[in-house]
């Protein structure tokens, strides 16, 4: 049996769990709802504030599947209950980031402005203080779209192995690479 696939999800209080006869799950809760079609041949259940997904064989596909839906739902939950949150820092000279109606502007050592319609379900703010990187937060209820959104920004400029320059996540450890200098010896 999948070991994630057979743990319970847990409920919390303030979220209600719908699971309708094509098993669409609807999860609503404080921050919003989302919805997720789930393969046909799993079964959900919603016992005693918990979720149980349920495979009917031990076919590779069914384990797979069984595994994924699980992790999807719990995302869904932990989303509606508390949310998630992405942090990214540009880093560079002269990078800048403005956040104004659902629309990122980057200024990221190009020529011309970076533009970026960011879906509404994603709230963004961008922070830019003196003598610090700019700062953009990205929050959202979506794991799957906070992710993509999150991953679209960074690709706008990549993060160089040298001086470390581009859109990084906040924490994130950069392998960093000598250069020409240590070439020469």
């Amino acid at each position: 049996m999948s070991r994630i696939g057979k743990l319970p999800i847990e409920i919390p209080a303030g979220v209600t769990i719908n699971v309708s006869k094509e098993n669409l799950v609807t999860v609503k809760g404080p921050l919003g709802t989302l919805t997720q079609k789930v393969d046909a041949d799993l079964e959900v259940a919603v016992e005693a504030a918990h979720i149980i997904v349920k495979r009917p064989t031990e076919q590779k596909r069914h384990r797979a599947m069984h595994g994924l839906y699980r992790s999807l739902l719990h995302n869904m939950v932990v989303g509606v209950s508390k949310g998630y949150e992405l942090k990214l820092e540009l880093v560079g000279v002269g990078y800048r980031a403005e956040a104004t109606n659902q629309v990122l502007d980057l200024v990221l050592g190009f020529s011309h402005h970076t533009y970026l319609q960011i879906p509404p379900e994603v709230k963004v703010v961008a922070v830019t203080d003196k003598r610090a990187n700019p700062i953009i937060t990205l929050n959202s209820a979506d794991k799957q779209l906070i992710g993509h959104v999150a991953a679209k920004i960074r690709s706008f400029r990549l993060p160089e192995p040298y001086k470390g320059k581009g859109v990084k996540f906040v924490g994130e450890k950069l392998r960093r690479k000598a250069g020409k200098s240590a070439a020469k010896k």
